[in-house]
């Protein structure tokens, strides 16, 4: 089991990394420019997207604290990456998508709410998010690969 836990803690970091890039930073931005999208189909699209980037943030995330508790535990370093990752996901989920999906009613009702700071601070958190999953990922594959070690003739 522990080699389970060891793998896991490799890659479900590398894995939630890549699903946030490619929806947040590659995804979300084309899907406006696509032909017939407009705002209200766009953001009920991107709604749905993002729920279920969520979902899969606090599985992956759930998955990684167990892993976590298995031996051998994760270094203290480890441990602190994956509480910033959740402290980002939670406040995600309960602080900045509400709004966000609220000012999506909004639009999707035809009304104009205006600007909003909630979509910046989404891609701000975003790009935490981003930087914490590479970072456990790295700490997480130094303790699993092998250092190359140096011979001397």
């Amino acid at each position: 089991m522990s080699r389970l836990a060891l793998a896991l803690r490799v890659i479900l970091p590398a894995f939630w990394l890549g699903a946030v890039i490619a929806i947040s930073f590659i995804e979300a931005p084309l899907k406006f420019t696509a032909p017939g999208i407009t705002i209200p189909l766009g953001l009920g699209i991107g709604r749905l997207v993002f729920t279920a980037l969520n979902i899969l943030g606090v599985a992956i995330a759930a998955v990684l604290t167990i892993a976590s508790v298995i031996r051998p535990r994760p270094g203290r370093l480890s441990a602190w990456l994956l509480g910033g990752v959740w402290v980002v996901l939670l406040v995600e989920i309960l602080v900045i998508r509400p709004p966000l999906n609220a000012r999506t009613d909004l639009v999707i009702a035809g009304a104009e709410p205006g600007q909003s700071p909630f979509h910046y601070l989404y891609i701000a958190a975003d790009v935490v998010l981003v930087l914490l999953l590479a970072a456990l990922a790295i700490v997480n594959a130094r303790r699993v690969i092998p250092r190359p070690t140096l011979s001397t003739p």
